[in-house]
């Protein structure tokens, strides 16, 4: 893998499912210099996961890492040398299908780990033919992302899977989205130790954080997240507090 990763402890969850989960992690909002994020909010760059992991470990007086440094270099070349970067992306996809061979997981793919690119705009080169974009380009293979974009023009592309997040200062586009048909996707601010709601604004709740798989969860659902990393304490309004865990009756 060149610009593709494994390894997130959530995406792992969907091993258990026969999926391996192939992700490109980019630099979130303007971090790079270009913005990946059109509609980032206060509160989801607070709560950013591009600080979670290995991502966040600093080394005492410093503000940054390899891992940062890698993902700040690849999106500037998405931006600078877009072709080089679809073309590694399309490489490491190949690689990807390989290896299902050998480990038996259905190889999915997400390239929005921490950005949020209409990928669906740009096209690729496989194989010498030049596809519209990389979903075509690889039509037998699953794709997947959390968006904050409406009228993204992806209701023709069968093989990607959208998520629409709910943050702080969005509540319109959610119900927009919400008439438009996504799952809507719900940081919650409440401890493992606590049960999701069973219903958020009368909306069933479906426990997202069993996998990332958000291509297999049910329609018509609140997809439920608990606060991680630096979301647990968000004051902006982008981690919500329900106060009513049942279906009102």
């Amino acid at each position: 893998m060149k610009i593709l990763t494994v390894g997130n402890p959530k995406i792992l969850k969907g091993m258990e499912q026969g999926y391996m989960t192939y992700i490109l992690h980019l630099a979130p909002a303007n971090l790079s210099g270009y913005n990946t994020c059109p509609k980032a909010t206060v509160g989801c760059k607070f709560a950013c996961l591009n600080t979670a992991g290995r991502g966040g470990m600093f080394k005492k007086g410093e503000t940054t890492n390899v891992i940062q440094k890698a993902r700040i270099r690849k999106t500037r070349m998405f931006f600078e040398v877009r072709a080089s970067v679809m073309a590694l992306i399309v490489a490491d996809i190949e690689l990807a299908i390989k290896q299902s061979i050998k480990t038996k997981l259905v190889p999915v793919i997400r390239l929005n780990g921490t950005s949020d690119i209409s990928w669906e705009k740009y096209s690729v080169v496989r194989n010498g033919i030049e596809y519209r974009n990389i979903f075509a380009a690889f039509p037998q293979l699953q794709f997947y992302d959390y968006t904050k974009v409406l009228g993204r023009k992806v209701k023709d592309i069968l093989n990607y899977h959208l998520t629409f997040s709910a943050a702080d200062g969005n509540d319109a586009d959610v119900t927009k989205a919400i008439e438009q048909g996504y799952n809507i996707a719900v940081v919650f601010g409440m401890k493992k130790t606590l049960a999701m709601p069973e219903f958020y604004n009368d909306i069933p709740v479906f426990n997202g954080d069993e996998s990332d798989l958000r291509f297999l969860d049910p329609k018509g659902v609140v997809v439920g997240l608990y606060a991680k990393g630096k979301a647990k304490k968000d004051t902006s309004g982008f981690v919500k507090y329900p106060t009513i865990m049942l279906k009102a009756a």
